[in-house]
């Protein structure tokens, strides 16, 4: 995802928006209400984004692309879907063929590119499947893939609920930090949970005893020691991904998210954690501003997420900025491609590789984590780096 720094503030919304952040607000009271005065930030974030008919991923709010809230990386260019569709014909290759299973499919725009390249190199997945949870977005994946892959629309199934077992690549790209953190604080040697309440009839931010036995254990181990400090654990995430590695019977999960690993991800120096919005493509750090309007993520915990899949039976395959795995799995190449150095749609799409594997734009902050049943995998993507020994 692709948002200006904090600099320049959102704008304001227009009426219609307005009036449906009402409608999210007035929801969250009555949740506020209902649990009792204080609703933790998991839950405000699970409802603000994922009430139906209101939430901000099923609502119908336009979000991916120039005239959304960001952008991801499948919106730039077709080559990104092309650099992973070589890295996804290895692993069906190694294992006899397959499907590609993607979750949280946005555009749709990753299938249709994903498809194309596969079908160029005579390597088409059984099915692609499709898990989203937004009916809005279902529908955009359907024209997407009729408008750009015709042929092979028909090759792709969108499901309810994840089949009992999976074989073949499963895909996640800016899934993981959608997924609502709880935010912990250790303040004083005391361990409190951010949450929102209502204060002279507005929301607000505000702690209380962290009553999850649950969360500390996983918090304690993961803070830096002895000074105050605030940050986010997910172990709705983590399960997920325990959940999809004891389905997988082979093949592997390709997460693509921005994220860290765990020593960087709970240094000292990040001591207020890093949930944030994305709004008109403006970055803000404010849960509360507009809720229902803004897309609310947070970094994702590559560490937990290996350790994760490791419990589930699965090995890490590999770990990479995404620079160096799309540049591994070819990404220059098809470049060049696309045609003369001179011409425009080369330069465009020069343009576009600069933004996915800049270091001061996705290169870095962005990681592919590869966690595989399978040892006879061949993984291009981390030939050039692997840096599975700094989780």
């Amino acid at each position: 995802m692709i948002a200006p720094s904090q600099a320049a503030p959102p704008p304001l919304p227009d009426a219609d928006a307005r009036a449906h952040s009402a409608r999210v607000r007035a929801a969250v009271h009555e949740a506020i209400v209902q649990a009792g005065g204080f609703l933790t930030l998991e839950r405000y974030l699970s409802l603000v984004l994922y009430a139906p008919g209101l939430g901000y991923y099923v609502a119908g709010a336009r979000k991916f692309g120039r005239d959304g809230d960001f952008v991801t990386a499948p919106e730039l260019t077709p080559l990104f879907g092309g650099a992973l569709a070589r890295q996804f014909e290895a692993v069906l290759a190694a294992i006899g063929g397959g499907d590609v299973v993607e979750l949280g499919a946005g555009s749709g725009a990753l299938a249709a590119d994903v498809l194309n390249a596969l079908a160029a190199r005579d390597a088409l997945p059984q099915a692609y499947r499709i898990l989203e949870v937004s009916p809005d977005l279902r529908e955009r994946q359907r024209e997407t893939l009729h408008a750009r892959a015709p042929a092979l629309a028909g090759r792709v199934h969108w499901i309810e609920t994840l089949p009992p077992s999976l074989h073949g690549v499963v895909v996640m790209n800016e899934v993981l930090d959608a997924i609502p953190p709880h935010v912990v604080v250790r303040r004083a040697g005391a361990w409190l949970e951010r949450g929102v309440a209502v204060e002279r009839g507005e929301l607000a931010l505000t702690e209380r005893p962290l009553a999850d036995a649950r969360l500390r254990q996983l918090i304690q181990a993961r803070f830096p020691p002895e000074i105050d400090y605030a940050s986010e654990v997910n172990p709705a995430a983590e399960a997920l991904v325990a959940g999809l590695a004891r389905r997988l019977v082979h093949g592997a999960i390709v997460v693509l998210d921005y994220g860290f690993g765990r020593s960087e991800y709970y240094h000292p120096q990040r001591n207020e954690g890093t949930l944030m919005g994305h709004y008109r493509h403006r970055a803000h750090t404010d849960p509360l501003w507009w809720p229902g309007l803004s897309d609310l993520t947070a970094h994702v915990d590559f560490t937990a997420m290996a350790e994760a899949g490791e419990a589930a039976g699965l090995h890490v395959a590999g770990y990479a900025s995404q620079a160096a795995f799309l540049l591994g799995c070819g990404i220059l190449d098809l470049l060049a491609r696309t045609g003369a150095p001179d011409g425009a749609t080369y330069l465009r799409a020069a343009a576009a590789v600069q933004q996915l594997t800049s270091p001061a734009e996705m290169g870095e902050l962005f990681k592919v984590l590869a966690l595989a049943r399978d040892t006879s995998i061949d993984w291009p993507g981390f030939s050039i780096v692997n840096r599975a020994d700094r989780l």
